[in-house]
């Protein structure tokens, strides 16, 4: 019966391992997000074949490990670009004007 479960188990092959991680890289690395409908449908068959071999707490735990690094990669990513439009914004910074003003007319100020 074990032997029969084994045969029925799929086995995660490096294609699997090497589709999902180009497709993560394409998305994520390079930014082409035309690919991630690739990289969801290699994660998902990756995590679908690991899941058959995992406990429930072993699941939980490798979701968990997965959508923090998720959160941390996306949190990353955008940081370079806020940088980017903040520099490329047409506002200029705002100056002090209304100290200035006001210590060239208060004679207090100038003793």
């Amino acid at each position: 019966m074990e032997q029969q479960i084994e045969q029925q188990l799929e086995k995660i092959l490096p294609e699997d391992l090497a589709r999902a991680f180009e497709s993560a890289y394409h998305v994520l690395v390079q930014g082409n997000h035309d690919h991630i409908d690739d990289l969801l449908k290699h994660g998902g068959t990756l995590l679908k074949k690991a899941s058959q071999r995992l406990t429930p707490t072993q699941l939980i735990l490798g979701i968990a490990a997965i959508a923090a690094v998720a959160v941390v990669v996306v949190s990353r990513a955008a940081r370079p670009d806020q940088e980017e439009e903040d520099g490329r914004t047409s506002a200029e910074p705002v100056k002090d004007v209304k100290s200035k003003k006001a210590g060239e007319s208060d004679p207090k100020s100038a003793n």
